[in-house]
């Protein structure tokens, strides 16, 4: 874990560099938590537009139904991948 989550402080932080260190850690935790909502979004619009028919984005790429879908389940696997990541550097 990182220091800010071992011991929380009891009170105002009197000392200016760690509530500045506290601080960027904790946008960076929510810059991750951001940016992996945005993908997991993107991958869900994209995924719906696939399965209605609207688009077909992996055609140059995929050129059977199911060759397309696995290319949408190897981004799935990526953003999971990226959530994890960033999930382990928000807790740890």
């Amino acid at each position: 874990m990182s220091e800010p989550d071992r011991e929380p402080p009891e009170g105002p932080t009197e000392d200016k560099v760690q509530a500045e260190h506290d601080g960027k850690q904790m946008a960076r935790n929510w810059v991750g938590i951001a940016v992996v909502s945005i993908l997991a979004l993107l991958l869900l619009a994209v995924g719906l537009l696939q399965a209605t028919g609207v688009v077909d984005v992996f055609a140059p790429i995929a050129t059977t139904e199911t060759q397309q879908w696995a290319a949408v389940g190897v981004l799935a696997l990526i953003v999971v991948a990226i959530a994890g990541w960033s999930w382990s550097s928000f807790v740890g």
